[in-house]
C-alpha cells in the first residue's frame, strides 16, 4: 500500500521491489563486504548499517578542497562505491536508501535538525538527511551519515526505549510533533537532532547540500572532519587532531604534525582511497602549518 500522506507512520507501507535504475548492487557489496542475505527484513538492514559505516568513512574532503558535493546516484556512486571515497550524510544516506529500495524496503527519506552539542531546542535548520524504513509494519530509524555518533543499528521509532547497538545506546523522546535522538555519551544523554516524520523531496536536500558545502561559516568548508567506527571502537579526526574513542570509555588522542601522518591515518585508519590532485597534499600541508602556530 503506498503511502497516502506527506508522513510516514507504521500502518502505511510503500514497498518497491523494482531494480533502482543505474545503481549497482553487486559493486556496493563488494564496497562494504556483504555477503548475506537480500531481503526486506530487519537482519539484513542491521548488517547492512554495520558494514557500510565501519567500512565507507564520513568525510568532508570535497567541501573542505571547495569542491562541488553532486547528489545524484551516478556522482554518488562513483565516488562512494567505485573510487573508495566517503561523504557525509546527504551522500551516504542517499545511497543507502536507493540500496535499500533495490532490496524491497519501504523506505521514506527525512530530514534533522542537528543539535549535537547544543541545547536540544537549539533553532537549526533542517541540514541533516536520515531514513524511515518499515519492516512488518514497523518504523525504524536509519541513518548511515551523523559523522562521529552514527548510529550503527537500526533503531525501532518507538519513544522512550533505550536502544542497544554496537557502540553506544541510543534513545528517541517525543518532543513537540516529532522525535529527539538521542545517545548515551558518559553516562549523560546527549541530544544529537530533532526530526520529524515529513517525507522530503530530492530538491529539499539540494538546497541543504549546496548551503552545507559552500557557505564559508559551514564548519564542512572551514576544516577537515573524518569519521568511522570499527568493532570495539570510533575514529574520529578533526584537521589534525585523531580521537580513537574506545567502547568502555577510555579516549586516546594524538596530534598529527606532517602530510605524511596525515595520509597515513586517511588511507589506513578511515580507509579511504584519497585524490591525486596536487590540491590535496597542499590542503594537508596547510592544516600542518596552522596547527603549528
Amino acid at each position: 500500500m503506498k503511502l497516502k500522506e506527506r508522513t510516514v507512520s507504521s500502518d502505511e507501507v510503500a514497498i518497491s521491489t523494482a531494480p533502482v535504475a543505474g545503481l549497482d548492487l553487486g559493486a556496493y557489496f563488494r564496497r562494504i563486504g556483504y555477503t548475506g542475505a537480500r531481503e526486506p527484513a530487519l537482519e539484513v538492514l542491521q548488517a547492512l548499517i554495520q558494514q557500510h559505516t565501519r567500512t565507507i568513512a564520513f568525510e568532508n574532503l570535497n567541501p573542505w578542497l571547495r569542491w562541488p558535493v553532486y547528489l545524484d546516484l551516478a556522482s554518488i556512486q562513483h565516488k562512494l562505491v567505485h573510487n573508495g571515497r566517503g561523504g557525509y550524510c546527504f551522500e551516504q544516506n542517499m545511497l543507502f536508501s536507493y540500496v535499500l529500495e533495490a532490496l524491497g524496503f519501504s523506505v521514506t527519506r527525512l530530514a534533522a535538525r542537528v543539535v549535537w552539542n547544543r541545547p536540544a531546542d537549539t533553532p537549526a535548520p533542517r541540514s541533516h538527511m536520515l531514513l524511515c524504513v518499515i519492516i512488518e509494519g514497523r518504523p525504524y530509524l536509519a541513518d548511515v551519515g551523523f559523522g562521529g555518533m552514527t548510529p550503527t543499528g537500526a533503531l525501532c521509532l518507538e519513544p522512550d526505549i533505550v536502544q542497544d547497538t554496537l557502540h553506544e545506546p541510543y534513545r528517541l523522546v517525543r518532543m513537540g510533533k516529532g522525535f529527539l535522538l538521542q545517545a548515551e555519551v558518559g553516562e549523560k544523554w546527549a541530544p544529537l537532532y530533532r526530526f520529524d516524520l515529513h517525507e522530503q523531496e530530492i530538491a529539499d536536500y539540494e538546497v541543504s547540500n549546496w548551503y552545507v558545502s559552500n557557505h564559508p561559516q559551514s564548519h564542512f568548508v572551514t576544516g577537515l572532519t573524518v569519521a568511522r567506527p570499527d568493532s570495539e571502537r570510533r575514529y574520529a579526526l578533526h584537521n589534525t587532531e585523531l580521537a580513537i574513542h574506545h567502547r568502555h570509555g577510555i579516549t586516546e588522542r594524538h596530534t598529527l604534525t606532517s602530510v605524511d601522518e596525515l595520509r597515513v591515518t586517511l588511507t589506513e585508519t578511515f580507509h579511504l582511497t584519497l585524490p591525486s590532485e596536487p590540491a590535496m597534499d597542499l590542503a594537508l600541508q596547510r592544516l600542518v602549518e596552522q596547527a603549528g602556530r
